[in-house]
């Protein structure tokens, strides 16, 4: 029986991680976080970072939710989920001030604007506040996974058509003549527009989609 109980736990956390890297997958899915993704990708360093700090933010503000669940009053529960996520923000501030100044400097205000981020609220809200804390910590570090993959997708040809390189590392000769547009605001555009089209034309339809067979009108 323990046995059993162990492989249906794991069962339902497997489906979890698998929802939330791709099932609904927070980018491509349910276009959430969109501002980010277009303002952060034409460095890799720049997105490495980023979604390292969404990551822990989603996976503790989720835990935290979770653990709160059942002492937080309904009519009050998205001013303290607010509350959670902006103190995990802080901590991703200040340590990024300590340790990457550089980095921080170039995120910019993006750094704060994660308390903001609907990918966080939509799961703090939607998810972690009607479950226990373990599958609200999968839910959070599968979501933060799936929004870092197609962030990763986007910035490697932006900044390796844009400049040649990859983490300041140059890749391309000089023969290579930098495209200039994919490291401004159209060339995220491009590549959003295409990392979505190709990651939806490989992605199973969502089970609504199944049952109708294609998309609402």
């Amino acid at each position: 029986m323990p046995d059993m109980m162990k492989k249906i736990a794991l069962s339902r956390s497997w489906q979890v991680f698998k929802t939330g890297v791709w099932n609904e997958n927070p980018i491509f899915r349910q276009i959430l976080g969109i501002c980010s993704t277009l303002a952060i990708t034409n460095l890799m360093v720049n997105t490495v970072v980023m979604s390292a700090g969404l990551i822990f933010v989603l996976a503790c503000s989720n835990v935290t939710v979770s653990l709160l669940r059942n002492y937080t009053p309904r009519r009050i529960r998205m001013i303290v989920q607010t509350l959670i996520i902006a103190a995990y923000v802080i901590v991703v501030k200040i340590l990024l001030d300590a340790y990457l100044p550089d980095v921080s400097e170039a995120l910019g205000a993006y750094v704060g604007l994660i308390i903001t981020n609907c990918i966080i609220m939509g799961r703090a809200e939607g998810f972690a506040s009607s479950n226990p804390p373990w599958p609200s910590l999968v839910d959070g570090v599968a979501c933060g996974i799936g929004y870092s993959i197609i962030l990763i997708a986007i910035t490697i040809p932006r900044e390796l058509m844009g400049q040649g390189t990859l983490f300041h590392v140059q890749l391309l000769g000089e023969w290579w003549r930098p495209w200039t547009i994919m490291v401004m605001p159209p060339g995220a555009f491009f590549a959003l527009a295409l990392a979505v089209w190709i990651a939806r034309r490989h992605a199973e339809p969502p089970a609504a989609e199944q049952q109708t067979g294609g998309p609402p009108q």
